[in-house]
């Protein structure tokens, strides 16, 4: 097995048959979905500072952040405004039903979700996705798509469309923000904002453990 052999079989292991079995056991995965994810981020973190080709500041720096932070949050800001009329619209009830009903649990999301959720997904799916198999993708259009795809396929353990659907777009975002930023951290932001939105609005319910049932 070649090089560029060995890294089709890593990511068809990784970012393919993982999300599928996650899918299978999902019954018995509610309470382990962010340990695994943290495992999982460790060893592609490992990976990752092992490479020598691994250009390490790409996890602590802004990058080219100047180039991208007037889309980034001119975005997010239309995004929040459209979505947050839209599911008050069709969705009234659950309209922003976590900070309204528990507010300390809201406060806690605000501290934790972006410590334990996005970040290891911003490094699983974009630095590591775009530096390990930059050698098989070259084209970065190529990588952006693939990144989406793999990352709204791990969202299936969810088992409801909605949650692969706006995966995949959240997955178009971010991958485009790290082709145009290189920066980890531009990614966890981004990411943060319109996850912790997407749970104050409402949305969030489809990305919890009862989804499951």
């Amino acid at each position: 097995m070649n090089a560029n052999q060995y890294r089709w079989f890593e990511f068809t292991l990784i970012f393919v048959l993982l999300p599928l079995l996650g899918f299978v056991l999902r019954e018995y995965l509610a309470n382990w979905l962010i340990p695994a994810l943290i495992i999982l981020m460790s060893v592609c973190c490992m990976l990752l500072l092992g490479d020598p080709h691994f250009k390490r500041f790409r996890l602590t720096s802004l990058g080219q952040f100047s180039a991208v932070k007037k889309r980034v949050f001119s975005f997010f800001f239309l995004g929040a405004l459209f979505s947050g009329m839209f599911y008050g619209i069709i969705h009234q009830g659950n309209w922003f039903t976590l900070p309204r009903n528990s507010f300390n649990d809201w406060l806690l999301l605000l501290l934790l979700y972006p410590i334990l959720s996005v970040i290891p997904q911003e490094l699983i799916f974009r630095t590591y996705f775009f530096h390990r198999y930059k050698r098989i993708m070259p084209k970065k259009a190529v990588r952006i798509v693939v990144s989406a795809s793999v990352f709204a396929l791990a969202h299936i353990v969810y088992a409801n469309w909605i949650a692969v659907a706006l995966a995949f777009l959240g997955g178009l975002l971010f991958a485009y923000t790290y082709a145009q930023s290189r920066s980890t951290v531009v990614c966890v932001i981004e990411h943060s904002l319109w996850g912790i939105w997407m749970f104050t609005l409402g949305i969030g319910s489809y990305l919890d453990s009862g989804a499951f049932n």
